[in-house]
């Protein structure tokens, strides 16, 4: 496919979008235009360069200031809080191809009835049955946060009062399982001070992301371009 920008034919390759294209090609010419590059140069790396100084130039991006930062804090609490954790372990019976399923399953039962009667001996018996490395450390996962593990056992380990060795066995696409929930540790919000610096570069990133556009849509309001429709505005008050 093939567009035109100001009367310069332009290729449009198969991954790139034709908007996408025409809009580097306004960047690039309004960038030879201003005098940051020379209008025959082809390295891409070199027209990138000189596109960033020119929006550099030509782009104005405000830093966000501390109360456009506390007012996006506060009207967006869940995207800063601290997962909830807890201390798990397991034993596994691991289910394959080749296993008796009932069996397998028969013999994980065994062992967790035993285990509520003498929970002492979990890390013992980890070590002796589990079909997980972690049974050499008795079964022990650490901490663990939601998405860590496959949505089977993370529904076990965060349900509700889950605490102590679970009294049922969490069956997951690995196996069956014995699961003990030792410990849990709630999530909190974080405080402003240490989540400011992380909100002010995505307000940045949203300013600078419709500034360009404003820029863009400026630039081919002064342009003639065929092959692909781009939106246009002859103001630089573009919305």
């Amino acid at each position: 496919m093939i567009l035109s920008v100001n009367g310069m034919a332009v290729a449009v390759g198969a991954d790139a979008p034709p908007e996408f294209v025409a809009a580097r090609e306004l960047l690039r010419q309004r960038a030879v235009e201003v005098g940051l590059l020379d209008a025959a140069v082809e390295d891409e790396a070199e027209i990138d360069g000189a596109i960033e100084a020119l929006l550099e130039k030509e782009v104005a991006t405000p830093v966000p200031t501390e109360a456009e930062c506390r007012r996006y804090y506060e009207q967006n609490p869940t995207e800063f809080e601290s997962g909830d954790l807890v201390h798990a372990r397991h034993i596994l019976f691991q289910v394959t191809p080749q296993v008796n399923v009932p069996q397998m399953r028969a013999r994980a039962e065994e062992a967790l009835n035993t285990l509520l009667a003498e929970p002492d001996r979990f890390a013992a018996m980890a070590a002796e049955l589990s079909n997980c490395p972690s049974g050499e450390q008795g079964g022990n996962l650490g901490q663990v946060s939601r998405g860590d593990m496959v949505p089977e056992f993370e529904k076990a380990l965060f349900k509700f009062g889950a605490s102590g060795i679970l009294r049922d066995l969490v069956k997951t696409r690995y196996g069956f399982h014995i699961v003990a929930v030792d410990q849990r540790i709630p999530g909190h919000r974080l405080p402003f001070d240490v989540v400011q610096e992380q909100i002010a570069a995505r307000l940045r990133s949203r300013v600078e992301e419709k500034a360009l556009r404003q820029y863009v849509c400026v630039l081919a309001g002064q342009a003639e371009i065929e092959g692909v429709q781009l939106e246009a505005s002859e103001s630089p008050l573009v919305q």
